[in-house]
């Protein structure tokens, strides 16, 4: 992610980028765009157990969806979106902006367009997936942060976290 330091108060913290537009976490609880792809963990909406990891690799276009244990997405097929590949565009417009997820991805889009619009911009290719284990053990440690007390030392993992009180 794309972040700048800041000295606050004699510790060194990393502002990021704010959302765009606040969030929904239940059906994508993490997105980023990271290792040359739109990635991130998709809801499952027929099981609560169930996580698909979904990514769109950068300029390729290439898709690919499963679950945390490499199993692919049913409704994911050659170089059609399936429904969390859908969600995932939509929360990132929605974190990010449309126009640096589309910079991001290499996507030419106009200024009015929205995230269906990117979608349709896409030229989906086949490549080999990405380990999905990357992105979903990455989420799982993420998450375990947010139990920890709070503290000002640094925790160099966190950079892409968002730190109170702390703007651009």
């Amino acid at each position: 992610m794309e972040s700048e330091g800041v000295d606050v108060g004699g510790t060194s913290v990393v502002g990021v980028v704010p959302p765009a537009r606040p969030r929904k976490l239940a059906k994508v609880p993490f997105v980023e765009l990271a290792d040359g792809r739109l990635q991130g963990v998709v809801s499952s909406g027929s099981d609560i157990a169930r996580v698909y990891v979904s990514s769109i690799t950068a300029g390729s276009h290439a898709l690919s969806c499963g679950t945390n244990n490499n199993r692919p997405c049913g409704g994911q097929q050659g170089t059609f979106l399936c429904k969390h590949l859908r969600a995932l565009v939509a929360e990132a417009v929605t974190q990010f902006g449309l126009r640096r997820v589309a910079d991001y991805l290499r996507v030419s889009v106009d200024g009015e367009a929205d995230a269906d619009a990117l979608v349709a911009a896409l030229t989906p290719g086949v490549e080999p997936s990405p380990p999905a284990g990357v992105v979903f053990s990455r989420f799982l440690r993420y998450l375990t942060y947010l139990e920890l007390p709070g503290t000002t030392a640094p925790l160099p993992e966190m950079h892409w976290f968002p730190a109170r009180g702390v703007s651009r």
